[in-house]
């Protein structure tokens, strides 16, 4: 964090300064992070909607993920990621849209994918798309307090 300023107020500052918007496309973090950009005030210059695609049914029908993808990746998969992200960039005509999709427990984890398997999207100008794992150990809220805070520092990242 620079100075006192929470993820999204960084976030939020540079989207202004570039005039792009964003959006999310979340599952197991089920609407957090479009939360806490939308706690900012005057984000709707910047914020156009978000999608809690919990269920693989609503990651197909309104993200476009491929039902392949699903059966052979897992809806909790790198691949998956990044079709929800690009489907959020597309369905909600932004600049730049985070996806995240994970196990945030406690229970639904496997050896494969154990519980804290998180991956976040983000699909932006130029064909960029960039997904990153991760694994957070805790509670599940702080499963998914760690993923909201990555996938903003990630925004960050690749925007700055």
């Amino acid at each position: 964090m620079t100075g006192d300023k929470s993820l999204e107020v960084q976030v939020g500052e540079l989207l202004l300064s570039k005039n792009w918007t964003v959006g999310t496309a979340e599952s197991c973090t089920g609407g957090l992070i479009a939360h806490r950009l939308t706690n900012i005030a005057g984000s709707s210059a910047y914020v156009l909607g978000g999608i809690v695609a919990y269920s693989n049914t609503v990651k197909q029908s309104v993200l476009g993920v491929h039902q392949g993808s699903l059966i052979a990746h897992g809806a909790v998969s790198e691949t998956v990621a990044a079709e929800m992200a690009l489907g959020a960039r597309r369905v909600l005509a932004v600049d730049v849209a985070l996806s995240v999709t994970g196990i945030a427990g406690p229970g639904g984890g496997t050896v494969e994918k154990p519980v804290g398997l998180t991956y976040i999207g983000l699909a932006g100008p130029d064909n960029l798309l960039v997904v990153r794992r991760h694994l957070w150990n805790g509670s599940r809220e702080a499963i998914k307090t760690a993923s909201a805070d990555a996938a903003l520092a990630l925004l960050l990242e690749l925007i700055t």
